[in-house]
């Protein structure tokens, strides 16, 4: 969803930046919850279903990071999240992709800036990747690109947004190498995706490949990129 009625969840311990975030995202014709805590979050998750959470990482109690993790594994794998942090040096950003983030923000930032995040992310994990043909078969998984959906004979692989992005545009470009950059501005990420595209792939790696140290579906070419190449 990338329309005005968008809901986003904003989780912030300060709160005079969560209100000028919340009268922001308002008039730029979001819907908004707020919450202070993680804990505040999670009990608001069991009666609020939002389209995106936007998820300060350096709060007291649960950090942002551990929250993200949580609801991954949990019951947000493909809920689309933006991290919000005064720490934005390369490690931290790579720390908050492993933990199943779809993008990092780091602060201060011009809330102009937010609002392309938050459009852009809606974009690219609401909206499933266009397919001229038919699913994507990879060993005993198939992907169905049109659909955004993962399926093994044991069932459906829970994908990240980001990880179902992704994985969309190597299913509709199969057996073509991508380079980094190409998937991150295909994408719509910054300077710091293609960084995060490598912590995807490794992801992806553990849930498609029998070993992931040995991928025989989504490959490395050294030097140019990622290749995905289906087969039985």
């Amino acid at each position: 969803m990338t329309g005005a009625a968008a809901h986003i969840l904003l989780v912030d311990d300060d709160a005079r930046l969560r209100t000028l975030m919340s009268r922001y995202l308002i008039e730029n014709g979001f819907r908004v919850t707020t919450a202070e805590s993680a804990a505040a979050a999670r009990e608001t998750l069991r009666v609020v279903d939002p389209d995106m959470l936007v998820l300060d990482v350096m709060m007291p109690d649960e950090s942002g990071l551990a929250f993200t993790e949580h609801l991954r594994a949990d019951r947000a794998p493909s809920l689309p999240i933006l991290l919000l942090t005064a720490r934005g040096a390369p490690e931290d950003r790579i720390a908050g992709f492993e933990a199943g983030a779809d993008d990092y923000l780091g602060k201060p930032f011009d809330p102009r800036e937010l609002l392309l995040r938050i459009r852009a992310m809606l974009r690219r994990t609401a909206t499933p990747a266009a397919s001229s043909g038919g699913p994507v078969q990879l060993g005993t998984a198939s992907f169905d690109a049109a659909r955004g959906e993962l399926l093994t004979e044991r069932g459906p692989i829970r994908l990240t947004g980001g990880e179902t992005a992704l994985l969309g545009v190597l299913a509709t470009r199969a057996n073509e190498v991508l380079s980094r950059e190409a998937l991150a501005q295909i994408l719509g990420m910054d300077e710091a995706g293609e960084r995060a595209i490598d912590v995807q792939v490794t992801r992806l790696r553990r849930k498609i490949e029998a070993d992931p140290r040995e991928p025989r579906y989504l490959q490395t070419v050294r030097g140019r990129g990622y290749i995905l190449k289906p087969g039985p």
